[in-house]
């Protein structure tokens, strides 16, 4: 596999490696996704716009240069936008590789940061040089203003050429609330929509403030994701029970998507309204997914944690497989590449039927 280069969201030749129940593979366009979904089946997606989450500035103790990138937050309110946990980078910017960056200057508690026109301080240091909780100064208006005018998109050095915003948000985005865009939405489109309309697809969303998918540092990159608020719509719990009572699937657009919902049922009764997923899913998690049936997701390298979230879909040795046969066909990686659909595998034991059964509580 190779990553992706160019920000095109829905290239001509974008390509989907399918994994059925069975566990047999199918390489198709991905412009063909409607054909491996079926009426009565539930897409759910997060409409998440993406934040520009990336702050170039000076660290005022020192007139040190430095990065900052937003990286969690407590919640969605639009009013709670004073306190971030936040990745901080010496200079330089996404044409070094991440994990080629340099620290920061050593901060401490009190030290104040110039980010264009936003002011901030550092509240505490989170067990890292890199990781940092970070307050804002001034009123939430002030805050979204500095963020729209100085900020931009986090990306890395696979993409040589900036991102404009509009390249990271989705056909749904909604609420500016991820730090990095829900990738697996960038194959929507109008056509797609009207096209599983018409076949029966239902199609559903949620928000999620989707984290960064690197660090550039192992010991932090093996603590994502890191906490991340949702929100669950009413309508949305309810369209996935309508489902289920059909017999239908409920088909997780991205691994966000996944561990909202996933986290949402975790006391076996799937509840709409605002949450805080601070669950990783895994191999630990194989056979005990209580909403979704299966996931549309981008190509993973093996090791990130969005490629760990794969394997409460199917087994190891199954998507050694799956990962064999990508990079046996070209496929590409990272936010820009081509996908994969993997419906759940069954399980090789007994199930309890209670970690099937969720009960409607909006």
């Amino acid at each position: 596999m190779t990553p992706a280069t160019t920000p095109v969201q829905r290239p001509r030749d974008a390509r989907l490696l399918v994994v059925d129940g069975q566990g047999r593979l199918n390489h198709a366009a991905r412009s063909a996704l409607p054909r491996f979904l079926r009426a009565g089946d539930l897409l759910v997606a997060n409409d998440a716009a993406t934040l520009p989450a990336s702050l170039h500035g000076l660290h005022l103790p020192t007139g040190e240069v430095i990065e900052v990138r937003l990286a969690g937050r407590r919640s969605l309110a639009v009013d709670d936008v004073h306190e971030f946990t936040a990745i901080v980078f010496g200079a330089g910017d996404h044409r070094t590789r991440t994990e080629d960056r340099p620290l920061p200057p050593p901060l401490k508690p009190g030290d104040r940061l110039a980010l264009g026109p936003l002011r901030a301080q550092v509240l505490r240091l989170l067990d890292h040089p890199r990781l940092i909780a970070l307050h804002f100064e001034g009123t939430p208006d002030a805050i979204w203003a500095g963020l729209a005018r100085h900020g931009k998109p986090v990306q890395y050095a696979h993409v040589p050429q900036a991102l404009a915003l509009w390249d990271v948000w989705t056909r749904v985005a909604a609420l500016p609330v991820a730090f990095e865009p829900p990738s697996a939405g960038f194959l929507l489109d109008w056509g797609l929509l009207h096209t599983l309309r018409d076949q029966g697809v239902g199609f559903a969303t949620l928000t999620h403030a989707a984290g960064l998918s690197s660090t550039g540092d192992d010991t932090l990159d093996a603590r994502l994701p890191f906490d991340e608020p949702y929100h669950l719509p009413a309508a949305t719990v309810q369209a996935i029970h309508a489902t289920r009572a059909e017999g239908g699937r409920v088909i997780a657009l991205g691994t966000t998507v996944t561990r909202a919902l996933e986290h949402a049922a975790r006391r076996g009764t799937l509840r709409a309204g605002p949450g805080v997923a601070t669950q990783r899913l895994g191999p630990q998690s194989f056979g005990w997914l209580q909403v979704v049936d299966a996931i549309v997701t981008g190509t993973h390298e093996p090791g990130s944690s969005h490629h760990g979230l794969l394997h409460a879909f199917a087994p190891a040795a199954l998507l050694q497989q799956v990962d064999r046969s990508l990079e046996a066909g070209g496929y590409r990686t990272h936010e820009f590449g081509d996908s994969v659909l993997i419906e759940r595998q069954p399980v090789r034991r007994a199930e309890p039927a209670s970690s099937r059964a969720i009960s409607h509580a909006a």
